[in-house]
C-alpha cells in the first residue's frame, strides 16, 4: 500500500530540529502507515542551520503526491521564497493536501497565500513580523499551534512535537498518539491554546506546584472537581490559581478539566467495551447525554462515531 505520505519541504537553512521532529513522529516503524519523505526544490544537498546540512533524494514533485506537507523553519523566513516553491505549495493545497508549518515555516505558507483569512501562529519572536508582512493573516503569537482544518501552523521548535502528535490524534486517535509520545519521551498532549512564552511575575518554582495539581486532577477526573478544589490542592487563592492556570495552559481550569475528561473518554472508547453511560460516569461528566454534548462541542462528532473510527487501531 502507498500509505499516507508526509512530505517535509526543506528550504535553504532548514532547522535540523524542525525537520527531525516530523521524521520521528511519522516514521514507518510506528506502524501507522505513514511515509515521511524529505524533499527540496531539487534533489541533492540542502544547507541547514546551526552547522548541519541535509541531502534529499526528492524534489518538488513529492509535493504533488503528498497527503500532508510540512514546512519546517528555515533561514531568513521573512525573505523571498522561490516562486516555484510557492506555486507547488498552492497546487498541493488546491488539490486538498494538508498543509502544516513548524516555526518560521509559516512564512512560506503565508507567502503562498495559504494563510490569508486564517488564524495562524509562529515562533513568538517572529509573530509581529508575520503579522506586519501578511496583514490578511490573523496572527496569534501566544499559542503552541493553530488547527484550521486543512491548514495547521505551530510555534517554535518543540511545538512541532505538539502539532505532529495532534495530527496523529486526528488520524488515528489518542491511543496511537500516546504510544508515539512514549517512544519520544514527550508530553502526550499539550493543547494548541497553551502559551508559548509568558513572562512570570510569580516565582518560577510555583510552576511545579501547578503541574502537580494538574497531574492530581488527571487522577481524580471522576470526582466533582472545582476551581476551589484545585486551588486548595495548589495551596493558592482561587484568583491566583485561575490567572496562572490560563497562563500555563491557555484554558480556564474548568475548560481544561472538561477537555481532560473528554480525552480520557476518547481513550476508553478506543480500548474498552464499556458503554457510553459507564464511560460518562467514570470520566466525571455524569450522563451519556452530557458526554455526547461535550463530544459534539469539542470534537464535532459523537462518542459512538468516534468508537467506530478509532476502536482497535492499535493491538
Amino acid at each position: 500500500m502507498r500509505g499516507h505520505m508526509v512530505a517535509m519541504l526543506l528550504l535553504p537553512g532548514a532547522s535540523p530540529l524542525d525537520v527531525g521532529i516530523p521524521a520521528q513522529v511519522f516514521a514507518s516503524r510506528h506502524g501507522l502507515n505513514y511515509r515521511a519523505v524529505p524533499c527540496a526544490t531539487r534533489p541533492g544537498p540542502v544547507p541547514g542551520r546551526d552547522g548541519l546540512g541535509f541531502h534529499v533524494e526528492a524534489g518538488l514533485e513529492a509535493l504533488g503526491e503528498a497527503d500532508t506537507i510540512i514546512v519546517p523553519g528555515f533561514m531568513n523566513p521573512a525573505g523571498p521564497v522561490d516562486p516555484v516553491v510557492l506555486d507547488a505549495l498552492r497546487e498541493a493545497a488546491f488539490r486538498g493536501a494538508r498543509m502544516v508549518s513548524i516555526c518560521g515555516g509559516a512564512f512560506a505558507l503565508a507567502a503562498a497565500g495559504l494563510l490569508d483569512g486564517r488564524r495562524a501562529t509562529t515562533h513568538w519572536q517572529m509573530a509581529a513580523t508575520l503579522a506586519r508582512e501578511y496583514p490578511k493573516v490573523t496572527v496569534d503569537g501566544k499559542v503552541l499551534f493553530v488547527d484550521e482544518g486543512q491548514v495547521l501552523t505551530s510555534a517554535g521548535v518543540a511545538a512541532g512535537i505538539d502539532v505532529c502528535l495532534h495530527l496523529v490524534r486526528r488520524d488515528h486517535g489518542v491511543q496511537a498518539s500516546n504510544a508515539i509520545a512514549r517512544v519520544l519521551v514527550a508530553a502526550p498532549y499539550r493543547s494548541g491554546g497553551q502559551s508559548q512564552y509568558v513572562p512570570r511575575s510569580i516565582p518560577e518554582p510555583l510552576g511545579d506546584v501547578f503541574a502537580a495539581t494538574r497531574e492530581w486532577a488527571l487522577a481524580h477526573l471522576e470526582e466533582p472537581l472545582t476551581v476551589a478544589t484545585l486551588a486548595r490542592h495548589a495551596g493558592v487563592s482561587e484568583r491566583t490559581f485561575g490567572r496562572r492556570f490560563v497562563e500555563d495552559t491557555g484554558y480556564t481550569p474548568m475548560q481544561w478539566v472538561l477537555r481532560a475528561r473528554v480525552d480520557l473518554a476518547r481513550e476508553m472508547l478506543e480500548r474498552t467495551a464499556l458503554g457510553i453511560e459507564q464511560i460518562a460516569a467514570r470520566v466525571g461528566v455524569g450522563t451519556g447525554a452530557n458526554l455526547r454534548l461535550h463530544f459534539q462541542r469539542i470534537l464535532s462528532t459523537t462518542p459512538s462515531d468516534y468508537r467506530k473510527a478509532f476502536a482497535g487501531k492499535l493491538a
